[in-house]
């Protein structure tokens, strides 16, 4: 705090004000009105004036300066200033840290050097990641609410649509980066790949080279692109492809992980590819066991040929983990209570030797009772819904998912004589419950590794998080539907996504996966901050456990009753080194 000095022709007044610096320019603040150069001379007294000032300054600053108090007075009939923005988003400089950490620059910096354009690409490209997962909107609304940052972006609208084309052209330069960047933050576990598809549906009616027409998870009538997702052992995205709607899934997968394969230099990595049934063709099984490679893919049991089926449902044979002397009768254990309360939670298995036409493989089959219990009670509740429809004659439309409770009943609408009946009956369908009920309980692989049973089953369990990924980008992120157009701006933002999802994954990974996606994307996205004019920033969001973990985990704190404009300049120079 220092002495101010006004002057006008008919008196000179005396101000304690202070400094601060805003987005690098200095300005100042009247913190006290000391009064006129009269009103000074008569609380003076005998003292001169300006030795008075001097002191009187100098107490009021160890006075208030050491406690490091801020006394913030605001007038009740001055109005606030016109389009001024004073509320601001701190909660993206968790994100921010991580980035940074990933040296993310030096790619946007690489880029920069090959094409010599103008703006700052890595300006524009590390506030779409941020915005894509603190305000997650189409290209034009994801700037506009940059400006909700505490520190706002400097780029123009122009260049971040200019920006989307570079990052297309990019796309395999990021991933290699990004990936080989990330082993310097945390240790990877590449040894397991998990691989699932998804595609994303686009608002229009004519298809183009790369959005078709094709079978949509979603089930629009729309033309959509598809999206192949690598993700590795602890969870973490590793590489993904973008591809035509109406292409065949199974196809994108070799030319991909022969991508991983060299550009993140694993040819001496025995990988382990885990996928579902839909990607286990021979031509992927083939490739996957070359070099000392291996699979494990989710097989299902329906389709197995009845030689094998037989095999499974021979209610002998089950063995225990780690336990190689018995074998179990399922019949007896579901059928005696004492047992099956014993073993309610133990899982089953059963070897059984397959080969396909050109890959030798084990089939895999686990059986647990409280799997049992669990997919015999949601069909329960499915078959009760469809005997509600039954019984009050509902008309109905057949559901497209295969969970649907609608699968239950038939609709007879013809007479035995093939005429048009009058009145549309339904009933359920015992047949189709039957069959159904026959694989309560068990769950099937096939894989060429048999050596350690448990890594399997365990690395097949981990498959859940690439589901979770997708939905975290459809739901969490927004990804659809895509409000793009060109090709390149359409394969850039699903750049976007992916770097986005993988900086929040390892966020979650930091935060030893202890909440949940709704818990840290809502503190995130909550974590506000009130400007006071040239005293600082006050905190408007709440204190969580959640956030004294981010606080600590990255070295600084916004939780202060007030942080100075000196505190948050600490903060970028820690979050930037």
């Amino acid at each position: 705090m220092r002495l101010g000095i006004s002057k006008s022709k008919n008196t000179t007044l005396f101000y304690i004000i202070k400094d601060y610096t805003k987005n690098g320019k200095r300005s100042t603040k009247i913190v006290e009105k000391i009064g006129n150069l009269e009103e000074v001379k008569i609380l003076a007294g005998d003292t001169d004036y300006k030795v008075w000032l001097k002191n009187y300054v100098k107490k009021y600053n160890e006075e208030n300066c050491k406690k490091e108090i801020v006394i913030i007075k605001k007038n009740n009939k001055k109005i606030i200033e016109m389009n001024k923005k004073v509320s601001f988003n701190v909660g993206y400089l968790f994100l921010q840290k991580i980035y940074n950490e990933l040296h993310i620059n030096d790619i946007c910096k690489e880029i920069e050097n090959k094409y010599q354009f103008h703006f700052d690409l890595n300006e524009i490209f590390s506030y779409l990641v941020f915005a894509r997962i603190i305000y997650p909107s189409n290209k034009l609304e994801t700037y506009k609410q940059c400006q909700n940052f505490i520190e706002k972006p400097k780029f123009k609208l122009h260049d971040e649509y200019r920006a989307l084309s570079y990052i297309a052209n990019n796309i395999d330069l990021i991933q290699e980066q990004l990936f080989n960047n990330s082993l310097k933050v945390i240790n990877r576990d590449s040894r397991v790949i998990y691989y699932d598809c998804t595609n994303y549906f686009f608002e229009i009616n004519k298809e183009d080279d790369l959005r078709k027409y094709g079978i949509s998870k979603q089930h629009q009538p729309n033309p959509i692109v598809g999206m192949g997702l690598f993700m590795d052992g602890d969870g973490l995205p590793l590489a993904f492809n973008i591809y035509p709607g109406n292409k065949n899934e199974q196809e994108t997968l070799i030319p991909t992980e022969n991508k991983i394969i060299k550009n993140f230099k694993l040819q001496n990595t025995k990988i382990i590819l885990c996928t579902d049934a839909g990607l286990a063709s021979d031509k992927i099984k083939s490739f996957n066991i070359k070099d000392g490679r291996g699979f494990v893919i989710t097989q299902s049991l329906k389709k197995i040929k009845k030689e094998y089926k037989d095999k499974i449902f021979e209610e002998n044979d089950w063995r225990i983990i780690n336990d190689l002397r018995n074998t179990y009768d399922l019949n007896v254990i579901m059928d005696n209570e004492e047992l099956r309360e014993k073993y309610y939670e133990t899982i089953f298995y059963k070897i059984i030797e397959t080969e396909t036409k050109s890959v030798k493989q084990d089939l895999i089959v686990t059986f647990c009772p409280k799997y049992f219990d669990y997919q015999r009670n949601i069909r329960n509740e499915q078959i009760e819904r469809a005997k509600k429809v039954v019984e009050n004659n509902e008309t109905i439309r057949k559901g497209k998912n295969q969970n649907d409770y609608r699968r239950f009943i038939e609709t007879i609408s013809s007479t035995k004589e093939g005429e048009i009946a009058e009145n549309i009956a339904h009933s359920l369908n015992e047949e189709l419950i039957k069959e159904e009920e026959l694989y309560d309980g068990y769950y099937a692989l096939t894989t060429n590794l048999i050596e350690d049973i448990e890594k399997i089953l365990k690395i097949v369990k981990g498959r859940w998080e690439i589901e979770e990924s997708f939905r975290i980008m459809k739901n969490d992120f927004l990804a659809r539907p895509v409000n793009l157009s060109r090709q390149d701006r359409i394969k850039s933002h699903f750049t976007i996504c992916f770097v986005a999802l993988f900086i929040y994954r390892l966020l979650e990974n930091k935060l030893q996966n202890k909440y949940t996606t709704s818990q840290i994307l809502d503190t995130l996205r909550n974590m506000y901050l009130l400007e006071s004019k040239g005293d600082g920033y006050i905190p408007e969001y709440e204190r969580t456990d959640l956030t004294d973990a981010l606080h600590e985990m990255f070295g600084f704190r916004t939780d202060y009753e007030i942080n100075t404009y000196k505190d948050l300049k600490k903060i970028f120079s820690i979050i930037k080194k």
